[in-house]
């Protein structure tokens, strides 16, 4: 059973779960306000990976900082144009239950569910997907996904291609083979009762297959999506040649990536020199950075 300690009445609540793993997440609630930006506990395994690389990241963020990048900024509220700082909201929803696997989140007014597994990476919720998600459901009128076709490259748990249907857009959720079987279930499960366009999840393996499974002639989409799909693996050119087949004149591309490498900022400097590119917001505390992006002019 959790243990609850109750603060003041005029201050937030805070209380512990203590789960048989031996993890324990602390939340803290205050009347009328979301849950504070704490993770969801992280598949142990994961989670020790993601420690090892802090060293790395405090690096990597002295030799790329804000002044080094060659992107944009956009921000309508600040003088100096610099990108919004924001902090993850933590739309996930602390429950005491037996099944440690699945999460419970909140956005856009729907409860979304989602079931995790240790067994991929993809099939982690990361931090980028929290961020794209609540950047949407707040910018609703700047980007505005309302019979919009969407695609989501490296869709994971499919929690944002969920939003995105929520938010009323066409949305094409693709993933590896052996992710598609627990993104099917997360999409299908949440979406299944509602009142919108009926998803649909396919294979997708950066840079193979393009031209036969998607030809340009047929397949043309208003917003391509992508979060944390830069890390420490070997598929980084198949990536970004992706993100150029798939973003055409019109096509907005939105990216959210947690960054944790060299490589990662490497990536970034390709994408801004392919792409008009513009930092959209900044997410301090998680080391995350939105960007959109679009086909350059001739």
């Amino acid at each position: 059973m959790p243990s609850i300690t109750s603060g003041q009445l005029c201050e937030p609540t805070q209380f512990q779960l203590s789960v048989s793993c031996g993890v324990t997440v602390t939340a803290v609630f205050g009347s009328l306000a979301m849950i504070s930006a704490q993770q969801p506990p992280f598949p142990s395994k994961i989670q020790r990976t993601m420690d090892c690389q802090s060293e790395e990241e405090e690096t990597c963020e002295e030799q790329y900082d804000s002044e080094n990048c060659t992107c944009s900024s956009e921000d309508a509220e600040s003088e100096r144009g610099s990108p919004v700082t924001l902090k993850i909201l933590q739309n996930w929803v602390p429950r005491v239950s037996h099944y440690f696997d699945k999460e419970h989140y909140t956005y856009v007014g729907h409860q979304i569910v989602i079931q995790e597994s240790i067994e991929h990476f993809g099939a982690v919720v990361w931090p980028g997907a929290l961020a794209l998600s609540q950047y949407l459901e707040a910018n609703q009128e700047q980007f505005n996904l309302k019979d919009k076709k969407v695609l989501e490259i490296g869709a994971g748990t499919g929690l944002l291609s969920i939003v995105a249907c929520i938010l009323g857009a066409h949305v094409t959720a693709t993933d590896l083979p052996e992710v598609l079987e627990n993104l099917s279930y997360n999409i299908s499960r949440n979406t299944q009762n509602l009142n919108m366009h009926k998803p649909e999840v396919r294979k997708l393996v950066w840079g193979e297959g393009l031209n036969e499974d998607f030809p340009v002639s047929t397949y043309h989409y208003d917003f391509i999506l992508a979060t944390d799909v830069v890390y420490h693996h070997g598929a980084l050119d198949p990536l970004l040649a992706t993100m150029v087949y798939f973003c055409k004149p019109g096509t907005v591309l939105l990216w959210a990536n947690k960054f944790r490498f060299s490589t990662d900022y490497e990536f970034l400097e390709k994408v801004c020199n392919i792409f008009n590119t513009t930092i959209l917001a900044e997410f301090p505390e998680s080391n995350v950075k939105l960007l959109k992006a679009t086909v350059r002019k001739n």
